[in-house]
């Protein structure tokens, strides 16, 4: 199971770009898709699920060119957008059947697979109840059961953890591992936790571009030994900023307890430990 992307891009006008450029190839396994907001990540899953194409490029799923042939990724894929559409009147049992007959899946293994689903997702309870009445991130979750109906062999979720409480992220990364062994996964966050509990490897863009991509010790090297730690005031905080790139903070008594990233730190620093966030921080900041 490979899926190449090829020197992508989408272009909304003459010089307005969504994607440019963008090339990279992921196996099976867990991908983590990061970038802030407006970096183009919802633009890229939109095109590797057919929904868009790019204006120029080639994406492949095990050498056959997806672009042309959108078909042959949509039988084996399911594709959590932002803004997946229910129907409030229907309760989970029945939406999920209706999506299962759109997506081609039936026979005497659906019931126990939908229902199997919605105890995955804690939603076995209110399961016949209508959707319109569901919290947010009961919603979610449904929408999260849709795409794995057909037992797909690609599964992208675009900021699939918007409205989960942290139990119920908790409950998502579990699942989200089952899948893994068997499918391609690409989980798109801005939420650095979603990814790097559970990701193989990590891609960041920034701008409609990829900056890096690999396995999580290899990205967060590019901020080994740059990460500190300090006390500082906290009036002098809005100064602190200004001169060094502030990852986090938090309060002691009168002082502020400041996690930053520098080549040479200040005086009084200690260094800590880099992480996945340092990194995204770092790349995001500085590209």
């Amino acid at each position: 199971m490979k899926l190449e992307i090829q020197n992508i891009s989408k272009r909304y006008s003459s010089n307005i770009y969504g994607i440019s450029d963008f090339s990279i190839t992921i196996e099976k396994g867990i991908l983590g898709l990061l970038g802030p907001n407006g970096a183009g990540k919802s633009t890229l899953l939109k095109m590797i699920a057919t929904v868009n194409k790019p204006t120029k490029g080639i994406i492949c799923l095990n050498k056959n060119n997806i672009v042309k042939d959108p078909n042959y990724m949509r039988k084996q894929l399911g594709f959590l957008p932002q803004d997946f559409g229910i129907y409030p009147n229907l309760n989970a049992y029945e939406f999920l059947t209706y999506i299962a007959a759109m997506k081609g899946v039936g026979g005497h293994n659906l019931k126990p697979r939908i229902t199997h689903l919605l105890k995955g997702l804690n939603l076995i309870d209110a399961a016949k109840k209508p959707i319109g009445t569901y919290s947010g991130g009961m919603k979610q979750r449904v929408g999260i059961a849709q795409v794995l109906l057909n037992n797909p062999t690609i599964v992208i979720f675009d900021e699939p953890t918007v409205g989960l409480d942290p139990e119920e992220r908790v409950r998502f990364r579990n699942l989200i591992s089952d899948l893994a062994n068997d499918c391609i996964v690409i989980l798109s966050s801005h939420i650095v936790s979603d990814i790097d509990t559970i990701a193989d490897r990590v891609a960041i863009m920034k701008n409609g571009t990829l900056i890096t991509h690999g396995n999580q010790e290899n990205i967060i090297q590019k901020v080994r030994n740059k990460v500190f730690e300090t006390t500082i005031k906290k009036e002098q905080l809005s100064i602190f900023k200004t001169e060094q790139l502030v990852v986090s903070t938090s309060r002691k008594k009168n002082q502020l307890i400041v996690r930053y990233i520098a080549d040479n730190p200040i005086d009084n620093s200690f260094e800590k430990e880099a992480n996945l966030e340092d990194a995204y921080l770092y790349l995001t900041k500085m590209n």
